[in-house]
């Protein structure tokens, strides 16, 4: 059969619905499968009668869709990029500033950049990014973040979720963290990984724990991303663990390096690859680099800084 022949058979089928074979016209329209987007069904009736037959190639379909988004490679970790200077955030928490006006993650950089300016000027303390004035105490900074809450800002709600889980109202932890991870925070699908893993304020459930920490790496987060790469290790899946580890890399994570030197040392690893991965994790670390930041790391060794924020 020639390649135009079976390209026209599979359009067709396509248009047909997969149970009765009636095609799609004005009155009658067909709906993919959710799963694997492959075939199609006049009814749910239709999709319910076909449901023995194509259940195994649905899955297999569902989990190659899966593994497509899974490992593509995110553009940059979960943290992004600080919205001034425009240069990616360090992984390392201390290394900026959240602002709870507009929760804006500021780097210390542009943090100390403002300062400075506003010391030379004589003027009060800003926001380095709304220049909403700065909160003159803790109080204030909390009414600031549980507005920002309330508006569904998920950064906040998931700043909420971690401190109502740590001061024991999980209820209501849980309810902000699904919410903000619902609204695309990644962090909160990384913490929900970690809840639904321990049992923690929830029921212990692999399954969500398992979506979560997918949801967290597909996010762009680095940590997550290593921790499947472990997982799938463990669970002797060492292709599907080096690739983790070299996207994980690629977001500037030396855990994952680390662990791509035990595999190359045992023959899994190309030595290309794993030089790649090397030269990668590099490149991402040197990116969130500049003048501004150590000049903002050495000031804060010293003591110079007070940013009225608080420490993301």
């Amino acid at each position: 059969m020639s390649t135009i022949h079976t390209a026209v058979v599979e359009a067709t089928d396509i248009m047909c619905c997969a149970s009765c074979g009636v095609a799609e016209v004005d009155e009658i329209k067909l709906k993919k499968c959710a799963a694997c987007n492959s075939v199609r069904y006049c009814s749910v009736e239709c999709q319910r009668n076909h449901r023995p037959k194509h259940k195994k190639a649905c899955k297999k379909r569902a989990a190659e869709l899966r593994d497509e988004i899974l490992f593509r490679q995110p553009e940059s970790s979960h943290r992004g990029d600080c919205p001034i200077c425009f240069l990616p955030l360090p992984m390392a928490s201390n290394t900026s500033t959240l602002m709870s006006c507009c929760s804006k993650v500021i780097c210390n950089g542009c943090g100390y950049a403002n300062l400075l300016r506003e010391r030379e000027e004589y003027v009060d303390h800003t926001c380095p990014f709304c220049r909403h004035p700065n909160p003159k105490n803790m109080e204030e900074f909390e009414m600031n973040k549980m507005k920002r809450a309330a508006a569904n800002d998920p950064f906040a709600m998931q700043q909420v979720g971690n401190e109502l889980c740590l001061e024991g109202d999980h209820e209501n932890a849980l309810g902000y963290l699904t919410k903000a991870a619902e609204l695309g925070d990644v962090e909160a699908h990384y913490t929900l990984m970690c809840l639904y893993g321990k049992g923690q304020v929830v029921e212990k459930d692999e399954k969500k724990e398992w979506y979560h920490l997918e949801e967290a790496a597909i996010g762009g987060h680095p940590i997550a991303r290593y921790n499947l790469g472990c997982r799938e290790a463990l669970d002797e899946r060492g292709e599907r663990a080096v690739k983790h580890w070299i996207i994980a890399a690629n977001l500037g994570c030396d855990r994952s390096t680390r662990m791509l030197k035990q595999f190359y040392s045992s023959g899994f690893v190309s030595k290309k690859e794993f030089a790649a991965a090397l030269r990668a994790q590099k490149a991402a670390v040197d990116a969130t680099k500049s003048p501004q930041r150590e000049a903002a790391a050495k000031a804060t060794a010293a003591g110079k800084t007070n940013y009225r924020g608080k420490r993301n």
